[in-house]
């Protein structure tokens, strides 16, 4: 094992044998348990966190990460701008024709991605140097509607009220990285490159459906933003109204609509005609985030990237880094294309001999909803899904690398037991140029998703020994 690999897991064991000593464990729970309930830390009525220790990251784990990450959000800006540019791109990620139209729409300033997660698998390796290296898969981004910015925040800030992490402290520090400070500071830059003042401050409404599981965190936004000064209205698009010119929010005259509700479901009930629409059109909102957001949130972008169809979009770095970092995937449809390996094969036949190390992934779905791991799934089922990917477009993804770490939770007796669980640990970017915090991820099952029904979130803490 490395000497960084050796000192972090000196770190992590020591937390989980304090998890044994005394009553440490059961009175931190009992600081948790209460504190998610009273802190909004809920999805739907689920608590978000079922474990007692954050994800525990070096400054050499969490710059690598930050810095691999800010070299793919280049890639990743570059493929969207392009996209804008040329149809025939753009047609590589199957938008629908509303769609399309919205993604055309001018919003008032120059990012595409204001706010946006790159989900991935980070997993450390030993060397033989004593430096270790590091496996880094990015598998979506998620560009519409990215979660857990303010429940991550509170959860860190809950964590450090645990008695176990005040001992914890004793003999390491423990640095959280805050997310909403970046999401504020990338909400007002684009609102006042929309407003052309330096100085304004929006009223802002963030509007989503009634009864999302997601809802409580609109409130930690709003406490957050309101602190920073932004009047803030939390609504359905049902209480949007637009008129005279103006944005009106459940009875608020608003020129800020932070965008929680996904396109797609946007366009299945309301299709064209929404005020959101009609105002954008009229220039009297910034939205955020941009109907633009959707040419990344498609899962078939990871596709665009890694095509050698459009291999001359990228620089040779940029090349390499996304042979690196992202799982060869492929839209499915009846071509040839060339495999990992740089042979060619029939895609849909080569998808079909290797369904265990293929997951397949609608292009247009969240929350794992029709997502199947190949290894996890019987061939007829397989196959079926193969047929009706043809009509649905859907894409194929190679296996990526998944970590795993042990995590300490009370079991029913109320005893501390170490339970073996996935971790993905997916960075929050901002403005389209900077990375700041995580959302971190656990679960037993390899589909790691907490909308799907399973699974942790935990928050990240970058440790160091005192």
């Amino acid at each position: 094992m490395s000497t960084v690999q050796t000192r972090l897991q000196s770190a992590i064991d020591f937390y989980h044998d304090l998890c044994y000593e005394g009553a440490l464990a059961r009175n931190s729970w009992d600081v948790l348990a209460p504190g998610m309930r009273e802190r909004s830390l809920y999805f739907g009525d689920r608590p978000l966190c079922t474990v007692l220790r954050p994800l525990f990251h070096t400054e050499r784990d969490y710059r690598y990460l930050s810095e691999r990450t800010a070299l793919m959000l280049g890639v990743f800006r570059k493929t969207s701008e392009a996209m804008l540019q040329d149809p025939s791109l753009m047609a590589q990620v199957s938008l629908t024709p509303d769609e399309e139209e919205l993604v055309r729409l001018p919003t008032g300033y120059q990012t595409n991605i204001p706010t946006a997660r790159l989900d991935s698998f980070f997993t450390r390796h030993d060397a033989p140097d004593g430096n270790g290296g590091y496996t880094l898969n990015f598998i979506e981004f998620n560009g519409e509607s990215p979660a857990s910015m303010g429940y991550s925040d509170v959860l860190a800030e809950l964590f450090l009220e645990t008695p176990l992490m005040r001992r914890f402290q004793e003999r390491y520090n423990a640095r959280m990285i805050h997310a909403r400070p970046y999401a504020a500071d990338a909400l007002l830059r684009i609102y006042r490159q929309w407003r052309g003042s330096q100085s304004a401050l929006p009223v802002m409404a963030i509007v989503d459906f009634a009864g999302v599981p997601t809802a409580p965190e609109f409130n930690i936004l709003a406490d957050y933003f309101g602190r920073q000064g932004i009047q803030t209205v939390i609504c359905t698009p049902d209480d949007l109204d637009f008129r005279g010119g103006k944005m009106i929010a459940a009875g608020t005259p608003v020129d800020f609509v932070y965008k929680r509700i996904l396109t797609t479901e946007l366009l299945r009930t309301y299709g064209m005609d929404h005020p959101m629409i009609h105002a954008l059109r009229a220039g009297a909102i910034c939205l955020a985030n941009p109907f633009t957001c959707k040419l990344l949130h498609k899962k078939a972008s990871f596709a665009v990237v890694s095509d050698e169809r459009n291999a001359d979009l990228y620089t040779a770095a940029e090349l390499s880094a996304i042979r690196q970092h992202i799982p060869w995937t492929r839209v499915l449809s009846e071509r040839r294309t060339i495999d990992a390996q740089g042979n060619s094969i029939d895609l849909m036949e080569w998808s079909s001999r290797n369904r265990d190390r293929l997951v397949l992934k609608p292009n247009d779905e969240y929350g794992g909803k029709g997502v199947l791991i190949g290894w996890e799934t019987d061939s007829a089922v397989w196959e079926r899904a193969l047929e009706g990917a043809l009509e649905e477009p859907s894409i194929v993804q190679e296996r990526a690398l998944i970590s795993y770490e042990e995590y300490p939770r009370m079991d029913e007796a109320g005893n501390v037991e170490l339970n073996r669980l996935l971790v993905d640990c997916d960075p929050f970017l901002f403005h389209g140029d900077t990375i700041g915090g995580c959302l971190v991820r656990l679960s037993s099952v390899t589909l790691l998703n907490v909308t799907a029904g399973g699974g942790s979130v935990v928050p990240l803490f970058v440790v160091s020994q005192r």
